[in-house]
């Protein structure tokens, strides 16, 4: 079933710049669908993209929120790759997993998965990111978008196994610890209080 909150993501652009507020167009879709939010917070989408949320919602269109930044032609980034540090913070930043690369080792930006979002500029130490125009028949392509959407909710489910993953690790570790620090054994344990008592230190 197709809710409300599905078919303003539908119309979003699928960036997951995060200008709006939002971790990705799918959190911002669901505030507007509950109320939460205004429906002019997205520069990417534009005056167009507002018109089509004010269409489904039945509300007027809106100017751009300039708070949330300006409305400009769409652009995808390209790492200058001879001044490419290998850091990995660019990886970091990108939502769609659009970069590749290894620790001090040359990035690349993968055009066709990027978005265009822009995180990855601010994230990078030596500026070796620049940002060309996107093509034109990639701005308003359903395609192109359900595929930035898919790899942003495939990139969020590994951080989140990722995540619990480290969790685990550091329980299992605890519980090691906790395991050699106390006697296993009851009756040991006994007798380490016996000893104690008799040495004046009852625990």
């Amino acid at each position: 079933m197709t809710t409300l909150a599905d078919r303003i993501d539908a119309i979003l652009p699928q960036t997951q710049c995060e200008q709006c507020g939002f971790h990705g167009c799918r959190p911002y879709a669901e505030a507007i669908a509950a109320g939460e939010a205004p429906i002019n917070r997205c520069p990417p989408g534009g005056a167009t993209g507002i018109a089509r949320l004010a269409a489904l919602l039945g509300q007027p269109a809106l100017p751009l929120d300039p708070a949330h930044g300006v409305e400009k032609p769409r652009t995808l980034a390209r790492i200058v790759e001879a001044d490419c540090i290998g850091c990995t913070k660019c990886i970091q930043a990108c939502p769609v997993d659009a970069i590749v690369g290894a620790a001090k080792l040359m990035h690349t930006v993968l055009a066709d998965d990027c978005t265009g979002c822009e995180l990855c500029v601010p994230a990078c130490p030596v500026d070796c990111i620049v940002l060309e125009p996107m093509p034109q028949a990639w701005v308003n392509d359903p395609a192109r978008a359900d595929a930035a959407r898919t790899h942003f909710r495939r990139r969020e489910a590994r951080l989140e196994r990722e995540r619990l993953a480290q969790e685990a690790e550091l329980a299992a570790r605890k519980a090691a610890v906790d395991a050699a620090a106390s006697p296993a054994n009851p009756v040991l344990a006994a007798l380490a209080r016996a000893r104690a008592k008799k040495q004046g230190n009852p625990t």
